[in-house]
């Protein structure tokens, strides 16, 4: 099954576009996305995420595991890219040790939609409103990015205090589009809510291909700095998410004792984000490069989370 998994994901055509953006670049194509068209797609994607996952938690009836759950799913979202950030730091300049800790402590929609798929397989049902969470946990990991990154960027003549970095950090466009469109979306009702499904739903997944085909340009572009960094970003993107799979797994059984909660809680806190994140550092911290963070998330983490990660944290979950 996991080899199915493994195939069934790799062969995504988002995914492919991305690595056909990468084959372009080393074709000496001149295939690229304009600009503007560019920030466009990185703003409907943040948009798109943060609506559907207001939705999900409009359709949920709150109750106390419901509410730990999320505080839980915040927490995981800080504490990961905050630690990791000071572990980076040694190997990175500042603003590329806030994008790859913002991209490790948020999350990855296609490994949480092939975690369902385990989770199916299993004869196990997810809850709404781990859905919800998945999107919560999307604008935490920004934050702690940007907040880091602002306080210990010491290139700036200006003294940033961490009163300023942090409304700088809530107040920054991508991250206060997709809280926004999270409560927008938890607002509207289901009726008003279809009018703009199409939008929403059904041209997600196309944009999202556009989006990594321009993200595997960029990467491509820059990927010879990536393989000439060494082994560190390779053993990071390695060790990082299954110690976080695993740490979550046992900890989570504080929150829940539902087995498939307690499995998404483990692929959430391993997974890497590919489409939140880059998106939001595009915009806002242009410094940082894409073609490190973006190869580690998905050329990595990606499959390790789901050959030997989702195995390994199932087991965790049903014998804890």
């Amino acid at each position: 099954m996991n080899f199915n998994l493994l195939v069934e994901n790799l062969t995504n055509p988002a995914l492919l576009f991305f690595v056909l953006g990468v084959v372009a670049v080393y074709l000496k194509s001149d295939l690229e996305i304009p600009d503007n068209s560019s920030k466009f797609i990185s703003l409907y994607l943040l948009f798109a995420i943060g609506f559907k996952g207001g939705q999900e938690l409009s359709h949920e009836v709150l109750s106390l595991e419901v509410g730990w759950s999320m505080l839980f799913g915040l927490f995981i979202s800080i504490a990961i890219p905050f630690y990791t950030f000071f572990i980076l730091k040694k190997k990175f300049n500042v603003f590329d040790a806030g994008a790859i800790a913002a991209t490790y402590g948020s999350v990855s929609a296609v490994t949480f939609v092939t975690a369902v798929s385990y989770l199916e397989a299993q004869q196990l049902n997810l809850h709404g409103y781990m859905v919800a969470i998945m999107a919560l946990m999307e604008s935490p990991a920004i934050i702690m990015g940007l907040l880091l990154i602002s306080i210990f960027n010491k290139d700036d003549n200006e003294i940033i205090t961490k009163r300023t970095a942090i409304k700088h950090s809530f107040t920054n466009g991508s991250v206060l589009l997709i809280i926004g469109s999270l409560i927008i979306g938890y607002l509207a009702s289901a009726k008003q809510a279809e009018g703009i499904k199409p939008f929403t739903n059904d041209l997600f997944k196309g944009f999202l291909a556009i989006f990594l085909l321009d993200m595997g340009v960029t990467s491509g572009k820059k990927l010879k700095t990536f393989l000439s960094l060494g082994w560190f970003p390779v053993i990071f993107a390695i060790v990082i998410p299954i110690v976080n799979g695993c740490i979550v797994a046992l900890l989570s059984s504080f929150i829940t004792h539902d087995v498939s909660n307690r499995f998404i809680f483990a692929i959430l806190a391993a997974s890497a984000s590919y489409i939140a994140v880059p998106a939001a550092m595009k915009i806002s911290v242009p410094q940082s490069n894409p073609g490190l963070f973006l190869p580690m998330a998905l050329a990595i983490t990606f499959p390790i989370n789901i050959t030997i990660g989702m195995p390994t944290y199932f087991l965790i979950v049903q014998n804890t």
